[in-house]
């Protein structure tokens, strides 16, 4: 079971926790990160979803929510080792976009840069979240987003499409 910090409009933890997958009242929102690993040429490391999770065989940036005494730098960092494989350690990112995304389950959202060079070869995709792992260009992520088969939030989009 897990269990999400609840924050209010202002980005302070409330106290309160929520187990996933029940909405959020009014004024409540958790935490979500997402992460961007671009090597020194320019391409991002993107990660297919599993058939078994929402949005089915999309591509996307790795991230997740962030689980109850999370900050946002531990979040991302724990999500990458986890999706991925790969380590990175506090100091390695910087936090590059901040948003609220509305919804029944609102949330603050961060995303992160990792500038880095990773061995494609050692990472280890977690098989029920991740079924293949890819580097993109510019190019070719816009091709992603344009034939529909990347997850549409419209705040990573922005962002993505800003990195170059």
């Amino acid at each position: 079971m897990e269990l999400w910090d609840i924050y209010d409009a202002n980005r302070c933890r409330t106290g309160k926790k929520v187990v996933r997958g029940v909405p959020l009242g009014e004024g409540e929102f958790h935490l979500v990160v997402f992460a961007v690993i671009m090597n020194a040429k320019g391409e991002i490391i993107v990660s297919k979803r599993t058939p078994n999770k929402t949005f089915p065989n999309h591509w996307e940036i790795t991230g997740g929510a962030a689980v109850s005494g999370d900050d946002s730098e531990s979040a991302v960092l724990r999500e990458i080792k986890e999706e991925l494989g790969i380590t990175f350690k506090r100091g390695d990112g910087k936090r590059i976009k901040r948003f609220i995304q509305y919804s029944e389950f609102s949330y603050f959202g961060d995303i992160w840069l990792f500038k880095a060079e990773v061995d494609m070869a050692s990472i280890i995709c977690q098989p029920e979240e991740v079924s293949e792992v890819k580097r993109v260009d510019q190019s070719a992520l816009l091709a992603l987003l344009d034939s529909g088969v990347f997850i549409k939030n419209q705040h990573v989009i922005d962002c993505l499409k800003n990195l170059w």
